[in-house]
């Protein structure tokens, strides 16, 4: 069966406007398009839109979709597992945190204790688990099994200033990157070394040992690794890459 735009707008639920803009970065391609310029769309594009639709929904973008979607070894069946098994995890996660909340409200009300430990215990959790399902495989082959478990034992065992402490870290290493990259700063300069010692510290507040060499191989993997690379390049093109030759340069001159 075959859909004009118009009809896979609304089937889709996504404007006729998007589907076009979808054509123009090469994400969906229609099937055919007439000698009138209207373009229909096949089972095939209606499955892609789907997945496309799927993976927004977990939150990627555009190019990364586009990434996966049209590897070689792209396979729909996988995807559709992937898909539920991170919405199962989502589930979990969504409901851990309104049990969190129930709680909060009992505690307010004084029907129950909340120590201050689980008020923040659920958010620990969740990030663990996002970087368990996003990187942990990488990880677990690079560092070991050992090296993720200390890991996480030192993120659950952070106090509330520490965790916030770890969390603002992260934003302002982030912040800096972009700033830097959009200024065209230097990873040599004085601000390429400032973002190296604090990339140092956030990474020293998870990690059971520092050392430079670990600190090195983990910079080169985001920008071996499209997943890290997107997670940096989020906003801005170039941040992982910044980071990784900042983190070169300045470990072997400290």
């Amino acid at each position: 069966m075959e859909y004009s735009i118009k009809e896979l707008s609304e089937l889709a639920g996504v404007s006729a406007r998007t589907l076009r803009y979808y054509g123009e970065i090469g994400l969906l391609l229609p099937l055919r398009t007439n000698e009138a310029g209207y373009r229909y769309y096949g089972g095939k594009e209606v499955e892609l839109l789907q997945q496309i639709l799927f993976y927004r929904e977990r939150g990627l973008g555009l190019e990364q979709i586009k990434n996966i979607l049209y590897q070689n070894d792209f396979d729909i069946l996988s995807a559709l597992y992937s898909h539920l098994s991170e919405l199962e995890n989502q589930k979990k996660r969504l409901d851990s945190l309104i049990t969190t909340v129930k709680k909060t409200i009992l505690a307010k009300k004084g029907e129950e204790e909340m120590s201050d430990k689980e008020r923040f215990e659920i958010f620990k959790e969740n990030m663990l688990q996002k970087n368990e399902d996003k990187y942990g495989k990488e990880v677990r082959t690079k560092y070991g099994d050992a090296s993720m478990e200390d890991s996480k034992e030192k993120i659950r065992g952070m106090t509330e200033v520490d965790y916030e402490r770890f969390q603002n870290l992260g934003e302002e290493i982030l912040l800096r990157l972009k700033e830097a990259v959009i200024q065209g700063v230097s990873p040599e300069s004085e601000e390429g070394k400032r973002i190296v010692l604090l990339h140092k510290e956030w990474l020293g507040m998870t990690w059971k040992t520092y050392s430079k060499q670990a600190h090195e191989g983990l910079a080169q993997m985001y920008v071996l690794d499209q997943r890290f690379t997107d997670y940096y390049d989020r906003e801005v093109a170039g941040c992982a890459e910044f980071l990784r030759n900042a983190v070169g340069f300045w470990l072997g001159n400290m």
